[in-house]
């Protein structure tokens, strides 16, 4: 008889335990009181009042503003500086079961600097207009995102939701300057193998229309510098070969495949991040004389990881930088090597692909269960979802997806214009309040989820 009732016992438990999970994930959080939207909003305003430009960003502040949310929702707390004075901020969440690998929700805490008479408003004043868009450096990149996840952990910690994975949220450096001293470090410490993460979600772009945009993959940046050398001569006399003349000749090659590729994106063809964009950042004479004997030029270049970067590399030596033409060109840090007795050196180019030869993108289809998951979340908040895209430009998805792992990028901002960089960006505060419950819905879609042929309850619940 003992040994029977200790079975009923635990029967009821493990049912009281389904019940209960059963009834957190479905039970709507009620909507925010005006009282508490004017908080919520007024936190954000906060966060972005705090200056964290590039290259001097006030990290000690933006710690101390993030821990002190953290501490206010009891989420566990950690501080790193693999680079002194460039803190990372790790919170977590604990989930009920341990042994599921974890969620990680990325954002980065600095933002671009900002020319103040180029905007209507002081770029960290947070104003807000009659027509509710508050105005402030990172109101899109991308301080709302990390805001809406600690608002929307908040509401779900007050509804009682209980995660059975961990969540975990990052505040990283210096994502604006390439992420090296901040998310890359991490990416490759203990410390994240040790977090066990399966799914990184970090920043995306704002939607001009009501659909928001996905992005699985983003685009590789390469910084391209092209040098030509010539005799100089008398600025009156004609003559071929000249430095300049030779820069031309590839500045026009590199023209015409600019207008090949945009071509493509505005006949509707392709997506901007599908694309090889090729962009001239500079243009200067290495001599003061009237026909320099040096020329140089710099471009920056983004490559999809679509895209067979060996062939692009070919063509950059073959067409538009061609040691016959007493060309030599760099693209700068990874690696160098020689040819034809011509430098050539890689400074800034990122690779296309992760460590086992695959290229930088996140799968959309049924072998990616958490692009699933994300949709129908997106979705069950009354969300609308454009086409999946590849990001235009590089964020710090890209140190994650190197190592093989799941990485989407998505901000919640629908009817919004692109101001990222931008004077004047801002982000209306209803599309804000709309991206929380956006983010309730992810979370608890992605903290419950437990994969086919496990389970529903952990050990330590059973």
């Amino acid at each position: 008889m003992e040994k029977l009732c200790n079975f009923n016992q635990g029967f009821i438990i493990v049912h009281l335990l389904l019940f209960s999970s059963l009834l957190s994930f479905t039970n709507p959080t009620p909507s925010p009181t005006q009282d508490e939207q004017s908080q919520i909003i007024s936190r954000f305003q906060e966060y972005l009042r705090i200056n964290t430009s590039q290259p001097s960003p006030d990290y000690k502040k933006s710690t101390q503003f993030i821990l002190s949310l953290a501490e206010s929702l009891s989420l566990e707390t950690q501080v790193i500086e693999f680079v002194q004075g460039k803190p990372l901020v790790i919170l977590k969440w604990p989930g009920s079961d341990l042994s599921l690998p974890s969620i990680l929700l990325n954002s980065h805490t600095d933002v671009v600097p900002s020319e103040s008479s180029k905007w209507d408003y002081h770029p960290f004043g947070a104003h807000i207009d009659e027509n509710g868009n508050i105005f402030a450096r990172g109101s899109q990149d991308m301080k709302c995102v990390g805001m809406q996840y600690m608002e929307a952990v908040r509401r779900l910690k007050a509804s009682g939701f209980q995660p059975k994975r961990s969540l975990y949220l990052s505040f990283v450096p210096d994502e604006e300057i390439g992420g090296h001293d901040g998310l890359e470090k991490l990416a490759q410490s203990d410390v994240f193998k040790n977090m066990n993460v399966d799914i990184i979600l970090d920043e995306g772009l704002a939607s001009p229309n009501e659909n928001y945009r996905l992005f699985y993959g983003e685009r590789t940046p390469w910084w391209l510098v092209i040098k030509a050398t010539g005799a100089p001569g008398h600025g009156a006399k004609l003559y071929d070969n000249s430095a300049m003349e030779n820069l031309f000749k590839s500045i026009e090659s590199i023209r015409r495949f600019r207008a090949s590729q945009f071509d493509l994106v505005k006949a509707g063809l392709k997506g901007e991040g599908e694309v090889i964009s090729v962009n001239m950042a500079f243009l200067k004479a290495g001599t003061p004389s009237p026909t320099p004997s040096e020329a140089e030029a710099g471009f920056d270049i983004r490559i999809p990881p679509t895209v067979n970067a060996e062939s692009l590399e070919k063509r950059i030596a073959e067409e538009w930088a061609p040691a016959s033409r007493n060309m030599s060109f760099e693209v700068e840090q990874v690696k160098q090597f020689s040819l034809r007795k011509k430098w050539h050196s890689f400074k800034q180019k990122g690779s296309t692909q992760d460590y086992w030869g695959r290229p930088l993108i996140t799968a959309t289809d049924r072998s990616n269960p958490w692009w699933a998951l994300l949709v129908e979340a997106i979705k069950k908040a009354n969300g609308k979802i454009g086409k999946p895209e590849i990001f235009p430009a590089a964020t710090d998805s890209r140190y994650f997806r190197q190592q093989g792992l799941r990485a989407i990028g998505f901000s919640p901002m629908a009817n919004t214009p692109v101001l990222l960089h931008d004077h004047n960006e801002f982000l209306n505060q209803a599309e804000y309040l709309k991206g929380i419950d956006v983010y309730e819905s992810i979370i608890k879609a992605y903290t419950s989820y437990i994969p086919p042929g496990r389970d529903n309850l952990s050990r330590d619940e059973l």
